[in-house]
């Protein structure tokens, strides 16, 4: 049994990856009067290759137990995927970098308030709720071709120990 590490979420940690979606330091500015501040430039979309369109919706995703085996992996090979959960709520992120095959997968664990933009290509894990159903906002790419790879892993027996 080989274990995945987990690391809390950074932006320049998760830089190989993509983008951590998260006010921290963000680009800012005022608007509505000066009733609300504008966080700009968060995260790189690449939704549009092939005829490719954005496609905003919300996935619910159960909460997982732990340990838990790392059973697959996928990518979209054609587009950027985001992630935003729309209650600030910590969950888990696996990655690993472009590739034939995932190699390398390593964890992060999210800090409530933060979101992941994966970049084109990014082997990622489905989502993982930590404690309970979280909704999260997703901005992917809608188009008539596929634009997901999946990959079994058990094979491998990697596993994700308490969180």
């Amino acid at each position: 049994m080989a274990r995945v590490p987990v690391q809390p979420l950074t932006r320049d940690s998760f830089r190989p990856y993509g983008d951590v979606v998260e006010i921290g330091d963000s680009r800012h500015y005022t608007i509505n009067q000066g009733f609300a501040e504008r966080y700009a430039d968060m995260a790189k979309l690449d939704l549009l290759e092939d005829s490719g369109a954005p496609n905003v919706g919300i996935v619910r995703a159960k909460p997982r137990q732990f340990p838990l085996q790392v059973k697959l992996m996928e990518r979209h090979p054609k587009s950027s995927q985001l992630f935003i959960p729309l209650v600030a709520r910590p969950f888990l992120v696996l990655v690993a970098p472009p590739a034939d095959q995932p190699e390398n997968i390593i964890g992060f664990k999210t800090m409530a308030g933060q979101g992941v933009n994966y970049g084109r290509g990014v082997w990622h894990h489905p989502l993982i709720a930590l404690d309970q159903s979280t909704d999260f906002l997703v901005v992917d790419r809608h188009a008539k071709d596929e634009n997901c790879d999946e990959v079994a892993l058990e094979h491998l027996d990697l596993w994700i120990g308490e969180i």
